[in-house]
């Protein structure tokens, strides 16, 4: 068997096969997501993050895990239009950097007599790299999605006009 034809059979195996490594990338940004905001919602500095920042960020991160699940079951069956999702949720994490840990870094509260810092070097760090990974995750789901996808769309119409 030559490799024109190694190929062509791996294209032809996209039909019946599931899209494993998008979906499992996927999955895996949402467990970085659960780290941070694990992360982030057990530190309980002063009155901080009682807020409507802190509400907005709750809803965020349900509405996140419910459209990146629901985007690692469209790749699965190589659904071309889930990527353009997962690039937009892979560019919200990065976006979110900015938001709500950047503000916690940078500020100071009461506690009893002593002012505190509501969030350390090393926990905004943390906060950092789970987000950022959690994007990279989203942003390679989506390429290799697309890729698959596109491929097999070639594939598909080889098939179709070798059949006519």
């Amino acid at each position: 068997m030559n490799e024109n034809e190694e190929r062509l059979i791996q294209r032809d195996r996209m039909r019946f096969i599931k899209n494993s490594l998008s979906a499992n990338l996927a999955i895996l940004a949402i467990v970085f997501n659960v780290l941070y905001f694990v992360s982030i919602y057990r530190s309980n500095v002063g009155t901080f993050y009682y807020n409507y920042l802190m509400g907005i960020s709750v809803v965020y991160n349900l509405i996140f895990m419910l459209a990146t699940f629901l985007s690692s079951e469209g790749v699965k069956n190589y659904k071309k239009n889930y990527s353009y999702l997962l690039v937009a949720l892979g560019i919200g994490q990065i976006i979110r950097i900015f938001i709500l840990p950047a503000k916690a870094h940078g500020a100071i509260v009461a506690v009893g007599d002593a002012m505190t810092t509501v969030m350390g070097d090393k926990q905004y760090v943390s906060l950092l790299v789970y987000l950022i990974i959690s994007a990279v995750c989203l942003i390679a789901a989506a390429v290799t999605n697309y890729i698959k996808c596109s491929m097999l769309e070639a594939h598909m119409k080889t098939l179709t006009e070798g059949s006519v």
